[in-house]
């Protein structure tokens, strides 16, 4: 049977246990959390940050010296901060966003979460993303819940959610492809 937690794995894997390890010692697993999930949206939210992210052309010192810059106007600090910019002086920035999804998996998994994976059309508001968290908990058998939201327009409706090896797919895009290959079986 599939385990329901992801094991964290390779190099991304090494680093985010690395910076889980440190922030347990310090008791700031939560405050480490919250500071690269804040990394992660402002990597998701600007074009540029991505690109200086994910692109090789940019050396260790030119990244370094620009994340300083963002880190600092973001007001990231401490522990997650100097993750980063280690992270960057290695030539691992590239990784950055898998190694926040392990650090995120692990710290889950030490406070007895489950995360539940939820790509949507459109963003939920607090009322839906309340309604849905009620639901994987009672189907999870009473666990807590940790959501990973994404947007994703291309689905045009519904929801997929993914919790562990389970996943349920009511996206309004799936639906359209089934009636689609109905419709070609009939003729």
């Amino acid at each position: 049977m599939a385990a329901e937690e992801p094991i964290v794995s390779g190099m991304a894997g090494r680093y985010a246990t690395a910076l889980f390890e440190l922030a347990l010692e310090e008791k700031a697993v939560d405050a480490v959390k919250a500071d690269l999930e804040k990394f992660e949206q402002l990597v998701a939210g600007s074009p540029d940050l991505l690109r200086l992210v994910r692109s090789p052309v940019f050396g260790a010192e030119e990244q370094t010296k620009a994340l300083v810059a963002v880190l600092d106007k973001a007001g990231l600090k401490g522990l997650a901060a100097n993750f980063l910019k280690v992270v960057a002086s290695n030539r691992r920035l590239f990784a950055a966003r898998e190694m926040v999804r392990a650090f995120r998996a692990l710290a889950a998994k030490h406070k007895g979460e489950v995360t539940a994976h939820v790509t949507v059309a459109e963003a939920l508001n607090d009322k839906n993303l309340d309604a849905l968290k009620g639901a994987l908990k009672s189907v999870t058998g009473g666990k807590d819940i940790d959501m990973d939201v994404k947007v994703d327009p291309a689905i045009i409706g519904g929801l997929i959610v993914k919790v562990g090896s389970r996943m349920v797919d009511s996206s309004l895009r799936t639906k359209l492809n089934s009636i689609k290959i109905a419709m070609k079986e009939a003729r």
